[in-house]
């Protein structure tokens, strides 16, 4: 199927790692120019330069998210380098830990700045070329939200701002035709999953258990199914979807988890 996607340029926050990257190399599968925003300079220009010598079409600006005026500049730069936008898909983020019990305000607030405050700051400030090119945004959110998972209340009250987010933007831009939308993660593999899961006593155990919990096929979700449904998304074949949260989870969330042993 034709996406529709070729020579769309679409800002893609933390695409140089993990379920980033696999929404950054589906884009350029599909003809697309995926911009790359994020702090670490060598992971971006690493990517980048990866999918120019294989003849794709990327690009990359370097930006702490966190600071409102660089993920300003970062817009500005992109409208400077290609003079449209014609997607977002807010995707940087970290289960940071802030919990209530042994949290503080500071490092509460912090990581709302890291996890939500740069999904508003960046749909802000590129909003007026979306209105042209009637750009869709996709929000990269998590299962958190939802379900809850304990010394973790900064990143689940973003969560659950990017979900309120999703849908109060699918209705106040409906005027433009701009479609808003949610991919809602649950256990998907990434390097950051990997870091964590080599800090328990017994990562293979770990690791077999939260597979067993996962109702289709017992694994964890991948990189690339996030990204296949993210760019669908993202593609006019999608025309008539907004304001949803669309979980790719395996049914992990929403399955009765005892039919993963059935």
């Amino acid at each position: 199927m034709d996406l529709q996607l070729k020579n769309k340029v679409v800002i893609v926050t933390g695409g140089a790692k993990g379920i980033g990257e696999g929404i950054v190399r589906v884009l350029v599968a599909e003809g697309a120019i995926p911009v790359i925003v994020g702090r670490s300079e060598s992971d971006n220009t690493r990517l980048v330069d990866e999918i120019v010598s294989a003849g794709g079409h990327a690009w990359q600006v370097v930006a702490e998210l966190s600071d409102p005026e660089a993920c300003k500049k970062a817009v500005q730069s992109i409208v400077e380098k290609f003079g449209r936008i014609e997607g977002l898909v807010n995707n940087a983020g970290v289960n940071d830990g802030v919990g209530l019990e042994k949290g503080n305000y500071e490092r509460f607030m912090q990581s709302l700045h890291k996890n939500v405050v740069h999904y508003y700051l960046m749909a802000h400030f590129a909003l007026p070329e979306l209105i042209k090119s009637k750009g869709p945004i996709v929000n990269i959110s998590s299962k958190t939200a939802e379900t809850g998972q304990g010394n973790t209340s900064a990143y689940a009250a973003s969560n659950g701002g990017r979900n309120a987010l999703t849908r109060e933007w699918a209705v106040e831009l409906l005027k433009y035709g701009i479609r808003v939308n949610a991919l809602v993660v649950a256990e998907c593999w990434t390097p950051l999953y990997e870091a964590w899961i080599k800090t328990v006593p017994d990562p293979a155990a770990k690791l077999a258990e939260i597979n067993s919990k996962i109702p289709l096929e017992n694994r964890m979700t991948t990189s690339e199914e996030i990204a296949n449904m993210v760019v669908f998304l993202l593609s006019p074949r999608s025309s008539h979807t907004t304001g949803q949260l669309i979980h790719v989870d395996g049914g992990y969330v929403h399955l009765d988890r005892a039919l993963a042993n059935a």
